[in-house]
């Protein structure tokens, strides 16, 4: 079978690992901490980020990218999209040339304003696919039914990573909009965030509602002016995963939000986890985007103040609620 590398140890990149040596593909596991690779390699299990999962014993684990890395015909990365830059700056020579990177990450880089994709593609000349969509990890290990988006421009690549990844229980569907899918994946982080600082107000079911139809509604405005397809938007990776990320609590982005509107500083949250929520920087490239585009974006302004200008949740709440009135449907 295919050798597959997975690139981080998180839930979501162990998750995956679990997906793919289940199917009997070999698999490694490329983890940065020292240390959880030898404690998983004497007992199978992620005790940092999945203690309560066994995984599979023909699972592969390592610390060295020398190891995992010349030989894969496939490499699926999970890194945190603000490291990825130094990540694959660090390791392009070691890849394969006929090697297919498949990005799990949902964010946009500070600073170059650019999705995954475009990161990969300045770094490496290997063919890239995007797999996004609404899927926690812990219920993908769980095997509960689940359904995501295999975005690539290769029609071939496309179809062969679908056969890759799908199981009874992880439906994957294809999508050549990569760019609409990453654009979806990252926003509705910052969306999540949003209800979450919601939930911690006590508001009601109406301001949910509203919420993630504005936000969808502003991830299809910066999609539009980046090109993509506004039917993405309406799929897996656009409405599917804003809606599992902006109403549980099993999301890293939703739960930052909850306590946020509680009260609690983003610093004293940031200490207090180990997982990445990526809506944090996100909000920040998809402010400046919406600025260089000239998209309207008023939820993702609000998010941005909340979390880096301090600005008080009720407060911004009041101030998107009096924002001059518009008809519903306008795309500037």
């Amino acid at each position: 079978m295919s050798y597959i590398t997975v690139i981080g140890g998180g839930s979501w990149g162990t998750a995956l690992a679990m997906l793919l040596a289940k199917k009997d593909y070999d698999v490694t596991m490329w983890v940065n901490e020292a240390d959880l690779v030898e404690r998983m390699k004497e007992t199978y299990i992620n005790d940092v980020f999945m203690p309560d999962v066994k995984l599979p014993e023909n699972l592969n684990f390592t610390n060295s990218m020398e190891e995992c890395l010349p030989n894969a015909r496939y490499v699926v990365s999970v890194v945190p999209t603000q490291y990825v830059r130094g990540v694959f700056k660090n390791v392009a020579g070691l890849l394969k040339d006929d090697a297919v990177i498949v990005s799990a990450s949902k964010g946009i880089e500070k600073g170059t304003l650019k999705t995954v994709s475009e990161i990969l593609s300045e770094l490496v000349s290997n063919k890239i696919a995007v797999l996004s969509g609404p899927s926690f990890a812990k219920e993908v290990v769980n095997e509960v039914p689940t359904a995501v988006s295999l975005a690539s421009y290769d029609t071939d690549t496309s179809y062969m990573l679908q056969e890759i990844f799908n199981t009874e229980y992880f439906r994957v569907y294809t999508n050549f909009d990569v760019k609409g899918v990453e654009i979806g994946g990252a926003l509705k982080n910052v969306m999540a965030i949003a209800s979450g600082i919601c939930e911690g107000l006590h508001l009601g079911r109406n301001t949910r509602a509203a919420l993630l139809t504005r936000g969808i509604a502003e991830m299809l405005r910066l999609g539009l002016k980046m090109g993509s397809d506004p039917q993405t938007f309406s799929g897996l990776s656009g409405m599917g995963d804003l809606i599992l990320t902006c109403t549980s609590t099993m999301s890293r982005n939703y739960t930052v939000g909850v306590k946020l509107g509680q009260g609690i500083k983003l610093s004293e949250i940031i200490s207090s986890t180990k997982s990445v929520a990526e809506g944090v920087e996100t909000s920040v490239s998809a402010r400046e985007l919406a600025i260089k585009k000239k998209v309207e974006m008023p939820i993702v302004e609000k998010v941005y103040e909340v979390l880096h200008e301090d600005k008080n949740a009720l407060d911004a709440l009041r101030e998107l609620m009096n924002r001059p009135l518009k008809t519903e449907f306008y795309t500037e």
